[in-house]
């Protein structure tokens, strides 16, 4: 994998992943912007003992463009956008409008009025990864090679962004479909690299905790055996990957992705984990988008370990990712309401033996 780095107009960085050599990436960001500035910060909530970032300045971020507008598509002679590219393959570049941003800002210790609400700047970093540069496209439609590329894409940026000082965990996602809340449609995902470990890895880690003291095992290892050796809500497999319907799913399709031998995070997997994975994923991919009349939407969610500096173990972590919709039934979408949204007790209206069928029987 070839990786050049260049700056934006406004002095954002931008990177190109290329599987060969001999593709010169020299063009320069012709637009005339003004320095990105961000007013990001983060409030403890000292009831959940969580972070909430709070981002005002989202609110004018760019919201489904025509595809003639679309800047994540290449630039042109006649339109500027944020690849400054006439063409790639894979490219990423830090958010113009970011939750999170690696520059510092002076807060009170405290919210104003409210002693016990610790108040820190939204440190961090977001970044957005583009798949293609053709737009009318989806991961699905990639290829095994490109859909590699973009696995190690994710392990260059999560052990770069891992190392930054002051990152406690890096996740990479992918929101895709409009019903999800997707404000592009061209093929792409995101990266944020968390100043804190965030609530669902913080809670998974502390109960597979509790089953090594308990079981003397490790939880992640032995919930996948299980599910091997049921097989009943086993979607598909390869040598060295199972993607299952979890047996406690919450969502209405939900599939979760686990390599067969442990590593901690993207960049530990090695090159037979990452050819097997592109051809996993893609296989489930498909099963998602051909398994009503129109492709369902889904958020694809990577759940690394903390990095090594965070106050949270790592060598009982298993990767592993969690693909999942929002649709229920051909024109009827899952939403959260008063028990999942109130109380976040999840009611599903399917079930995971009946999904994990359905999924197996569409042709891969």
């Amino acid at each position: 994998m070839i990786t050049t780095r260049r700056t934006l107009a406004d002095g954002r960085e931008i990177l190109y992943f290329d599987a060969d050599p001999g593709v010169p990436r020299t063009a320069t960001d012709t637009r005339d912007l003004p320095r990105t500035h961000t007013h990001s910060q983060r409030r403890f909530d000292p009831l959940l003992g969580e972070w909430v970032v709070i981002a005002s300045h989202r609110q004018t971020r760019t919201f489904l463009p025509p595809a003639d507008l679309c800047p994540l598509c290449p630039s042109t002679p006649e339109r500027a956008t944020e690849v400054p590219e006439s063409d790639y393959q894979v490219a990423v570049f830090e958010n113009r409008f970011p939750s999170l941003s690696t520059g510092h800002a002076d807060f009170p210790a405290t919210v104003e009025g409210s002693p016990l609400t610790p108040l820190r700047d939204g440190y961090g970093r977001c970044e957005v990864v583009c798949f293609t540069s053709v737009h009318d496209s989806s991961f699905a439609d990639l290829d095994e090679p490109r859909a590699r590329l973009v696995l190690d894409t994710w392990a260059h940026r999560s052990a770069e962004l891992g190392a930054l000082d002051g990152i406690e965990q890096v996740f990479c996602f992918e929101n895709h479909g409009e019903e999800i809340g997707v404000t592009l449609s061209h093929p792409h995902g995101q990266i944020y690299a968390y100043p804190f470990v965030t609530p669902r890895v913080a809670k998974i880690s502390e109960n597979v905790g509790r089953y090594r003291k308990s079981h003397g095992g490790n939880l992640f290892g032995d919930l996948l055996a299980a599910e091997r050796a049921a097989g009943v809500r086993v979607v598909t497999a390869n040598d060295e990957w199972t993607a299952f319907v979890p047996p406690f799913a919450r969502w209405p399709y939900e599939v979760q992705l686990y390599p067969h031998r442990r590593v901690a995070d993207i960049p530990d997997l090695d090159d037979a984990q990452r050819d097997a994975f592109a051809a996993l994923y893609l296989d489930v991919l498909g099963r998602f988008a051909r398994r009503f009349d129109t492709p369902m939407p889904y958020i694809a969610a990577w759940n690394q370990a903390p990095t090594p500096r965070a106050d949270a173990p790592r060598e009982d972590w298993w990767l592993h990712m969690q693909l999942f919709s929002i649709r229920r039934a051909p024109g009827k979408l899952k939403y959260l309401a008063g028990s999942e949204s109130g109380m976040n007790v999840f009611i599903s209206d399917t079930t995971p033996e009946t999904v994990a069928a359905e999924l197996r029987e569409v042709a891969p």
